[in-house]
């Protein structure tokens, strides 16, 4: 039976700690299938959902394991209709594990059979975020080494007054 796992965020925009997770993820299970959240109760996108997808594919192309996918609705829905058995989350901090604890106990009572595994990103990431690279780069700030080159450059051409090398 095919290990197949899901790593599920809304990825806008995709970060290093991010693909720190999909690197160390993707040897974990024969099928790593990034997928993209639709509707996110995180606000309006930087990046449409055929961006993020389009720079997720280009940054994770060198593994051979990894595909990505789009979903809306409960996670636990989309990972029973792929035959996902395991959904990996990230956490950075004290503060993330209190949310992703609750969501994997609510998700362990809809879909028993779906394992949550907790990883850590690489130390260098572990205060990285979405939403800090959107707000440093909106106020000019450079996050080179913060996100993947694609990214970077992405972020340069969509915000006004980005910072450029």
């Amino acid at each position: 039976m095919k290990r197949i796992a899901i790593y599920p965020g809304t990825f806008d925009p995709l970060t290093n700690g991010h693909l720190d997770l999909v690197a160390r993820g993707s040897k974990l299970v024969d099928e790593l299938v990034v997928a993209i959240l639709l509707n996110s109760e995180k606000g309006t996108p930087l990046f449409t959902v055929p961006e993020r997808e389009e720079m997720i594919r280009a940054c994770t192309q060198e593994f051979g394991n990894v595909r990505v996918a789009t979903f809306d609705g409960l996670m636990v829905d989309f990972a029973r209709s792929i035959g996902a058995r395991a959904v990996i989350r990230g956490i950075r901090a004290i503060s993330d594990y209190e949310y992703e604890f609750q969501m994997a106990m609510m998700n362990r009572r809809l879909s028993p059979e779906l394992e949550t595994l907790f990883m850590m990103p690489a130390e260098k990431y572990t205060y990285v975020s979405s939403r800090m690279i959107k707000g440093v780069v909106q106020l000019g700030g450079d996050v080179t080494g913060l996100v993947p080159p694609l990214v970077l450059e992405r972020l340069r051409s969509k915000v006004p007054g980005a910072a450029h090398e």
